[in-house]
């Protein structure tokens, strides 16, 4: 099965998608923690690459990439974390959510390449600018690995042209700025996802200050999934490494509470 195949089956009910920074608090803690996210319902699962400036997150996610970078996370290091949890019998759609530079310094095809080889099923570039995004279609297509589309509350011409482009799932983000626990979401959500369905019927997932059951209920009646990543975090930096159960018991909230 294609990766595209399986992000679109993690998408038959609405998808719950959980995010942790792969390394914290250690590469151990986060093999762990993946497994604890898919057993308490997640569909998909992203994993966050530190690094030094990550200018798309907020406090709480900047915090765990300094505190993986301190403990000498690398990228390679991730690459080799998926491969495991792959021969760990974990069989949903994998993300990497990176920054543009550690893929760049690493080189385009020998990234992809390697990453479909290990079992990722997706990238995500918060800094890629749309425009320039054409070089790595071709070069993700022929890995075989979805270069996720993010999508911000924007012109609809622009989302359409975005949209049109897609595959795997389109990361729909929920408010302008960065990551970050948010107490109220008040993008149109239904307007947008409507613009992106006239083009394209790739998956839509919301993410970007989603908290609680109420903010998964509302966004995932409007949408095809959604993406929950500081406030996970948050309850890791919280419990270090004895947060197995406190995160089941959230994610497990969450998944229950999708409309």
């Amino acid at each position: 099965m294609s990766s595209a195949d399986r992000i679109r089956e993690a998408f038959t009910s609405k998808a719950f998608i959980g995010f942790v920074t792969g390394g914290d608090p250690t590469l151990e803690d986060t093999r762990r923690y993946v497994r604890v996210l898919v057993d308490a319902g997640a569909s998909l699962v992203e994993i966050g690459v530190p690094f030094s400036d990550p200018i798309a997150e907020g406090p709480t996610i900047q915090a765990a990439s300094a505190r993986a970078l301190s403990s000498g996370t690398t990228l390679e290091d991730l690459l080799t974390l998926i491969q495991t949890l792959r021969h760990d019998g974990i069989t949903v759609p994998l993300a990497l959510m990176t920054y543009l530079n550690p893929v760049h310094h690493y080189g385009y095809e020998a990234f992809f390449t390697k990453a479909a080889k290990m079992g990722v099923d997706a990238v995500i570039i918060p800094d890629l600018p749309f425009e320039e995004h054409g070089e790595l279609c071709q070069i993700t297509r022929e890995a075989g690995v979805c270069l996720i589309s993010m999508i911000a509350p924007t012109s609809a011409d622009r989302v359409r042209r975005i949209a049109q482009d897609a595959t795997g799932f389109i990361y729909l983000v929920s408010s302008m700025g960065v990551t970050g626990v948010r107490t109220e979401i008040n993008t149109d959500i239904s307007s947008i996802v409507a613009e992106i369905r006239r083009v394209s019927d790739v998956p839509v997932a919301v993410g970007f200050g989603i908290s609680t059951p109420d903010q998964v209920a509302a966004m995932s009646a409007q949408a095809d999934g959604v993406i929950v990543g500081s406030a996970i975090v948050n309850l890791i930096s919280a419990h270090g490494s004895h947060a197995d159960e406190v995160l089941k018991e959230y994610v497990t909230q969450m998944v229950n509470a999708l409309s």
